[in-house]
Parts: structure tokens; sequence; C-alpha cells
């Protein structure tokens, strides 16, 4: 006899991972062991930070990084699916979503190191070609045609919540809710029938506050935003997303994007594609894509204003606490 929903209670398991939590909610009888669902969980995160991390010298990504133009080198399972998605995303996207921007990235002060002019100045000057131009994949093995310093921090808490998500159904659990930090994927339905709730965060810097509810089902939702990540150079406050134009962060981006699509590998690296193409370009990438889009724009008073496209957000209010339901 199958169990009703009163019979089942609510998991919610959790850890460390790049430099946040993961967490997984999922619902199964009373007594269920989670103990071996942690620890694979914990596993498969902890196997994505281990080959994908700028900040262990000794990563996958980093050999990749020290790798001479000219020359290929084979990587693990996980990094090839991610490379793949990336350098797909950045050539979908115009060259908006680029993996290939550690150097700006490191240089502005967003890695292990503070904020450089000299290595600012040479970040802006160098000749970029896109990531999706300068790696050729052919099954696990990387060629680099030309230099370039990955970074996949746009993209791998994404897959991250993926993996985790795999992992639940390696268990037999079809129904779920897991992240890495605002990166989230849904599964199925609670035992209620009712789909998934989740808050999306109003860009406010100093306080955390939902502006918005969003219902999801088998779909992934990701935020990408101007008040969580930045660096004060000379002043000036920054934000972390790169404009792979100028080798620098960008200049007056929205607040924040909001993305759902079918996986969270996708949702995390489009929030960022969409952030640096902003809302008119961004709106006509997200359509041509078949994603939902939020975008959320700060004017120079601090009041928010939105701005949505696909099905879930096409009719966004201006401020206030909205409610939007749906599956992708």
């Amino acid at each position: 006899m199958s169990k009703i929903s009163t019979d089942l209670i609510k998991y919610a398991l959790s850890g460390p991972t790049m430099g946040t939590r993961w967490s997984a909610l999922f619902y199964a009888p009373a007594g269920y062991d989670s103990g071996p669902v942690q620890t694979a969980l914990q596993q498969a995160v902890d196997n994505i930070n281990e080959q994908m991390s700028t900040r262990n010298p000794y990563s996958d990504l980093m050999w990749l990084n020290h790798l001479p133009a000219g020359e290929s080198l084979i990587v693990p399972d996980d990094i090839i699916r991610v490379l793949q998605s990336g350098l797909a995303i950045g050539q979908a996207s115009g060259g908006a979503f680029d993996i290939g921007m550690g150097d700006a990235v490191r240089a502005w002060g967003f890695g292990t190191e503070s904020a450089e002019v000299e290595n600012i100045r040479k970040a802006m000057a160098a000749r970029r070609q896109p990531a999706h131009e300068l790696l050729a994949l052919k099954g696990n093995i990387v060629h680099k045609r030309g230099a370039i310093v990955l970074d996949l921090n746009g993209i791998a808490k994404g897959y991250g919540a993926d993996r985790l998500m795999e992992t639940l159904a390696a268990f037999g659990i079809e129904s779920g809710l897991v992240g890495i930090d605002g990166e989230l994927r849904a599964q199925g339905l609670r035992p209620d029938n009712q789909a998934w709730t989740i808050a999306i965060e109003a860009p406010d810097p100093n306080c955390r506050a939902t502006h918005s509810i969003l219902t999801l089902q088998d779909a992934a939702v990701a935020t990408s935003g101007d008040y969580r990540h930045w660096v004060n150079v000379q002043g000036y406050r920054l934000s972390h997303t790169m404009d792979p134009q100028r080798g620098a962060p960008l200049v007056s981006p929205p607040a924040s994007v909001t993305v759902v699509a079918p996986t969270c590998t996708e949702a995390d690296a489009w929030a960022t594609a969409l952030m640096v193409a902003g809302p008119e370009t961004g709106e006509r990438l997200a359509r041509q894509q078949g994603l939902s889009a939020l975008f959320l724009m700060r004017d120079n008073a601090g009041k928010i204003a939105s701005r949505g496209c696909g099905p879930l957000f096409e009719h966004p209010q201006s401020s206030g606490h909205i409610h939007m339901s749906g599956t992708e």
C-alpha cells in the first residue's frame, strides 16, 4: 500500500560547499535513514569543488589554467559537463556569458588576492576572444587554442544543484528542492500536491528581504545581482559580474536578474548572461531561448522596478510582494 502524505515527514539536509552551504529538502517516511543521503550529497558537491575551485592550486581547473596554449588535458566528467554548457551558453548569448574571465576576476579582487591597479590595467587592455573560440572539447579532452584563464563561478553552483538533484534521484527520491546559495532546483511536488515555494530576494545589500514568491515544479531558478558580492576600488563599490568586452565589472547593471530554466546549470549561467546583456537585449535573448526572466532595476533614488518575460514573469509588478506559479 502506498504511503499517503500524512505518513511522510520533512527531511532537511545541508552542508558546506563553495564558500557557502548546500541544502536538500524532501519528504520520506518517519524513520528513514537519511545518513547515506547526506554523505552522498556532500561527496557530490565536494567533487565539484575539488575540480573547479580557483582557490585550490591543484584543482583540475587550475591545472587547465596553467596549460600552455596549443596543448590538451584530460579532465573529469563533471568539469567537462560544465565546460560544455558554459561554452554553449557563451556562444548562444553572443559572448555575454564567458567562462574565460578568470584574469579579470582576479585582477579586480574577486579571487584570492586584493585588487591591483597594474593587473586591472592588463585585464582591461587584453585582446579577448570568447572562451567558445579558444577551447575545443572532445570526450574528456580539453584543447586550448589560445591563452585563456577560466573561472567557473558563474555556473558551478548551478551545476552543483543539478548534481544534488541527481544524487537524490539515485536514492529513489523523486520529489525535492535542492540548492546552493541562491541557485535552486525543484523536482516533482510536495506531499500536498503543491509546487515548491521559493522566495526571490529583494536586491538590498543591507538586509535579506523577499521581493516576490515563485512556485516551481520540475525546473530550476537562479539569481545574479549586484548586492551580495562586491569590492571597493578607489572609493567605488563594484559588483562581481564582469563585462567581457571591457575586462572590468559592469557599469550600471540591473540590480538583479532571476532566470527559470529546465536545469540549474542553465539558469545560473543565463542569469549572468542577462545581467551582462541588460534588460533590453537580455529580454530578447531570454525569449529566443524560451526562458522566463525577471529583471529588477534600481533608480538613482534606490527604488526598484521590475520587468519580466516568459510564462512566469510576463506581467511583473513595479514593486511589492507578487506571486507567480507555473511549470517550465
